[in-house]
């Protein structure tokens, strides 16, 4: 989130929440990951303890050459200073994409979520877990409201983001979604976590 991953998000909630409450999503998502791993705005690198013996290797994109440095200490890592329109790997060559609360603030998400896919293997997997756009008609319209002023302060930050339908209009299938309200303020903590492959 923010300029991606572990910039803005613990921002945002821990006025109401301790930041091991996301841990928990770490753990599904992060520990879901095989093979060789793309991780998308990897920041300062909070997922690395979660990646299990399944994961040969971690290619963490960020543009932040410092986070990436941050990140490069926190675990086995091969650094990528990129912006997530623009991944610098081959296509093919990777067995899964993990994102944890990053899409909300890529400029582009849907170039962003179209080299994601264009990068990983035929039968690979997209595992994620965002905060975005809310179900319910009250909680939207705070959402729609606040989104052009927040998306100024907080590093392109969207609250607002269809986070499912922006995976499907990438070419994305869905296979597994679970969604709902994390503790906290509800425009900033309603969840989308699963996995898409390859529509």
């Amino acid at each position: 989130m923010g300029f991606y991953n572990e910039r803005i998000l613990p921002h945002l909630i821990a006025v109401t929440m301790r930041h091991g409450e996301l841990n928990p999503y770490r753990e599904r998502i992060v520990g879901a990951a095989e093979g060789r791993v793309l991780e998308v705005g990897v920041g300062a690198g909070a997922n690395l303890p979660f990646y299990g013996s399944g994961v040969s290797d971690v290619f963490g994109l960020d543009p932040s050459k410092r986070l990436l440095e941050m990140a490069a200490k926190a675990g086995p890592l091969h650094p990528l200073e990129a912006s997530a329109e623009a991944i610098p790997l081959e296509a093919d060559s990777v067995d899964t994409v993990v994102t944890t609360w990053t899409l909300c603030s890529i400029p582009d998400a849907h170039a962003a979520l179209t080299e994601m896919r264009r990068v990983l293997k035929p039968g690979g997997r997209l595992l994620f877990v965002e905060h975005g756009l809310s179900p319910d008609k009250r909680v939207r319209w705070f959402q729609n409201r606040i989104t052009p002023i927040w998306r100024c302060l907080a590093g392109g930050c969207h609250m607002n983001r269809p986070i499912d339908l922006l995976i499907r209009e990438a070419g994305w299938k869905i296979e597994k979604i679970d969604t709902g309200y994390l503790r906290g303020p509800n425009p900033a903590t309603y969840m989308y976590e699963g996995s898409a492959r390859p529509g």
